[in-house]
Order: structure tokens, then sequence, then C-alpha cells
């Protein structure tokens, strides 16, 4: 428990440190604030520059990639695979229904309904 209470008071203190004002009236964390609204203000530029890169890139060869998707492939497989599915679930319902069936059958023969 005295543990946590000296690190309470120490994380305290930095705090205030920092974030109180110092004889020029600035705070002492201002200027590391500064430099990473710099630091990030450079990032932006350089992420907006090279995406605006990449989107003009993506428009010129756009069209090209878009017509070396094989969609008819792609379309024929789907179809496969649902109409696969579909069959399967049919059976599975379709056992399921039997299955049932008999166990109601079982059961009016036991009461002899």
């Amino acid at each position: 428990m005295l543990t946590a209470a000296l690190i309470g008071v120490a994380i305290g203190v930095g705090t205030t440190l920092l974030v109180r004002r110092g004889p020029s009236g600035s705070r002492p964390v201002s200027p590391i604030l500064r430099g990473a609204a710099l630091g990030a203000k450079w990032a932006g530029t350089g992420a907006a520059r090279l995406g605006a890169r990449g989107a003009s890139w993506a428009r010129e060869a756009g069209e090209e990639l878009w017509d070396r998707i094989p969609r008819e492939e792609i379309r024929d497989h789907v179809r496969d695979y649902l109409g696969k599915a579909q069959e399967t679930i049919d059976d599975v319902v379709e056992t399921e229904l039997r299955d049932l069936r008999r166990a109601l059958r079982r059961q009016r023969k036991r009461l002899g309904i």
C-alpha cells in the first residue's frame, strides 16, 4: 500500500512539474508538444503527397487492372458453391424431417393415438 502511495505521489509531482507555468509564462511541456506538432505536420504532408500519387496511379492503371479480374470465372465458382450448399441444406432438412416423422409415429404408437 505504501508503494502504491509513493508511486501515486511521484506521478502527481511529475505531472504538476510538466503542466505548471514557468517563469516565462509557458509550460515546460510546450516545446515537446510543438515538436510533436511539427512532426505530425511533416508526416501528414508526406502522407497526402504519397496518397495523391497512389490515387493518380490507381486512376491510370485501374481500368487495366479491372479488366484482368476473372469476373466470369469467379461468378461460376460462387454459383457452384451456392448450388452445392443449397443441395446439402436440402438433404439435411429432408433427413431431419424424416427422422422427426419417425419419432412422431413412434410416440403416437406408444400413446395409442
